[in-house]
């Protein structure tokens, strides 16, 4: 019988056939397609026939078509929908292919055939999109060890082949401490808290097969626990649970997993010759160097470190008066600043939450999609993964423009956080590609028969990650390798946290921020006090952030710490962490920089991007408003639709006309002088 993931897929947008794929099909087919680029890869390299950018760089962008087939569908339930059966074909699969991809960037014949076309660049008549392609060709393939030999050549696919098992391991053994770990709450425990905190503790019970509700580590059960829980020990319990995941001892710790990491990365930079893994890593991202991300962490540190300090005199003024001695814990903070902002801001979670349904939400990201970009969006029917994805079809005067699937719910399977991810991108070389788009969240799902309420933190969540897959959707490109969100590091977040300006467009909020229960809209006056309170802890939320941020980057850009908690301790002492807040991601949970090397050495990115996010909506409010048509498709044309095919300061320079200073954030977060 043929393997579904290998045959044409003759469903619906050619989605993956959902209906027919087992766990068993997955191993030969990532075999099968493994071979079928290995036979690609020798022909190209093996050509008699002179090196043309057709025949080696257009063939090397084709060659490995089946495989990221398969492997965009796999990755996408390894993430969203783990089973035991695919946590072992990950752990399979991960050094399988890291020397798959050593074998191409180490083939000798085919490096030669880049370095010819590379040395006759001038001559060979490229567009701007062919000479991108041919040049991020060439750095990849030096930068991944093709112009080694001997010794440091095996060695670092050695190297790799370890990052890429320890990276897999690092994300499994969190997800199992965050599967594993539950709190049981007595019906005194729940009495003081809100309904919808309630009703989501049974449903986590129930989801988790417990006789009576629980507070789980999923992010949209727990911080909300947190912030209105009035039993003390309770908080730091959970805290305590939420803070040690990777760190509990046994099989699934990962500090020393950590640290073998940052030692490989440390080794694979000296191989390469670099100075340090951050001075590798940051040379291809807008930032450049390690000092230019030590400038920009480091202006923001000083400001919001004061505004939390600041913040911490009071919120423990309100701890005494609880009747609790001092001094404020973390377990404290966010009760604490929940309490303050309720009086402050005559806010309670409780009253916004019921305006926030996520149907609604998912319409007005629908909406501003459609004022800006003139997006249609259409429930699909198509073969889904899990009975809680949702499928929509998305055009455009009624030519398609892409499939986008939204995963919602917060789920034992699902890994925690919300990603953006693309089963299938957009490009032209194989003919008119149009886009798979994935947004994958995890709040709280409600009892059967209830709306799911979000928090305005998830609101902006999910606007945050629509941005993402706008990227994707809207991207216009010829070649895969440099479509939608194929950009720097430190510039993939602008269109995320640009998108979620709209989330505070009042308009927005008055039309689809609508009750429940009642329908009714959103009263002026509680939206008057949502928009207000939006930085009432912008010191905590900066400070938590550049924490982890600061750790990060000194982590790699020197000597890797022979116990990375040692050095963490220091960094923090360093700094002069406040007391009550910690790092918003400890490195045994620290997933963006342990997982993979994505965000290694740039977990800075999302302040380097918001730079740029504030000073763009600041083009949208000089322009016609946050809806100006002129304003939308130039940020299209000039961001949105051209992937990586430019370097990014020349995209954000062309719509902005100059790159922005840091003040642009201080403003946005509220934290300038």
């Amino acid at each position: 019988m043929t393997n579904p993931l290998l045959a044409p897929w003759d469903t619906p947008f050619q989605i993956a056939p959902f209906d027919r794929i087992t766990d068993a099909d997955f191993g030969p087919a990532v075999e099968q397609a493994m071979q079928e680029g290995r036979t690609r890869i020798a022909e190209i390299a093996e050509n008699p026939d002179a090196p043309t950018f057709a025949n080696t760089i257009e063939a090397l962008e084709r060659a490995d078509e089946t495989l990221s087939r398969v492997l965009g569908v796999f990755f996408n339930l390894a993430g969203a929908d783990s089973t035991p059966e695919r946590q072992e074909l990950q752990r399979r699969f991960s050094p399988m292919l890291a020397e798959y991809g050593s074998e191409i960037v180490m083939n000798a014949a085919l490096f030669a055939r880049i370095e010819t076309l590379w040395d006759a660049r001038d001559n060979l008549g490229l567009n701007p999109e062919q000479a991108r392609l041919l040049y991020l060709t060439r750095r990849n393939f030096v930068r991944a060890g093709a112009a080694l030999e001997g010794e440091a050549r095996d060695r670092l696919s050695k190297v790799k082949e370890r990052l890429a098992v320890l990276g897999t391991q690092f994300t499994q053994n969190l997800l199992a401490d965050e599967r594993e770990w539950s709190m049981p709450l007595t019906e005194a425990d729940l009495a003081p808290l809100p309904k919808y905190l309630r009703d989501a503790a049974r449903a986590a019970g129930e989801e988790r097969g417990k006789n009576g509700p629980i507070v789980t580590l999923s992010r949209s059960l727990i911080v909300p626990f947190l912030q209105v829980c009035p039993d003390r020990a309770l908080r730091r319990r959970a805290y305590e649970a939420w803070g040690a995941r990777g760190a509990n001892g046994g099989s699934t710790d990962n500090r020393a997993i950590a640290a073998e990491i940052l030692a490989l990365r440390a080794e694979r930079a000296a191989l390469l010759g670099y100075e340090s893994f951050a001075h590798l890593k940051l040379e291809t991202e807008m930032a450049g160097t390690p000092q230019a991300v030590e400038d920009l962490l480091m202006a923001v540190w000083q400001p919001a470190r004061a505004r939390a300090e600041t913040d911490a005199a009071e919120l423990e003024v309100m701890l005494s008066a609880d009747g609790h001695a001092a001094p404020l814990e973390p377990w404290d903070w966010a009760y604490y600043a929940e309490k303050r902002r309720r009086a402050l801001h005559d806010l309670d979670e409780a009253e916004v939450k019921p305006y926030l349904q996520l149907d609604r939400m998912i319409e007005a990201v629908f909406s501003c999609a459609q004022r800006l970009f003139g997006l249609e969006f259409r429930a699909a029917d198509v073969p889904l993964y899990h009975a809680d994805v949702r499928a929509f079809e998305v055009t455009r005067n009624g030519e398609p423009v892409a499939l986008f699937l939204g995963d919602y719910f917060a789920r034992g399977s699902k890994r925690s956080g919300a990603w953006c991810s693309a089963m299938r991108v957009q490009q032209k070389l194989a003919g008119d590609i149009r886009p798979i788009v994935v947004n994958v969240c995890n709040f709280a799902k409600p009892a059967a028969g209830d709306p799911a309420l979000l928090s305005h933190d998830d609101a902006r969540t999910l606007f945050h990650e629509f941005g993402h897959a706008l990227h994707q959707m809207l991207s216009d490109v010829t070649y895969a390798s440099i479509s939608g969100t194929s950009v720097a590091r430190d510039f993939v977040e602008l269109p995320s946290q640009l998108y979620e300006h709209w989330l505070g467009v009042p308009e927005v909020l008055s039309e689809f921020a609508t009750h429940a229960e009642t329908g009714a809209p959103m009263p002026q006056d509680l939206l008057d006090r949502l928009l207000a309170a939006q930085n009432a802890d912008a010191g905590f939320r900066t400070v938590e952030y550049l924490a982890s941020a600061i750790v990060d980057l000194r982590f790699h850009e020197g000597p890797a710490p022979a116990d990375p908690m040692q050095r963490q301790a220091e960094v923090l002492e360093e700094i002069g962490l406040p007391h009550a807040i910690r790092m918003r991601h400890a490195t045994p949970h620290f997933a963006h920089v342990f997982a993979g090397d994505g965000y290694a050495s740039g977990y800075y990115s999302y302040m380097w991007s918001e730079v740029m996010d504030a000073d763009a909506f600041a083009a949208f409010e000089e322009a016609g408003g946050a809806f100006d048509a002129d304003m939308a498709r130039r940020l299209e044309e000039t961001v949105l639709s051209l992937g990586g095919s430019e370097e990014p300061e020349i995209l954000y320079t062309r719509f902005r006309g100059k790159m922005p200073e840091v003040e642009a954030l201080l403003k946005k977060r509220g934290l300038a002088a």
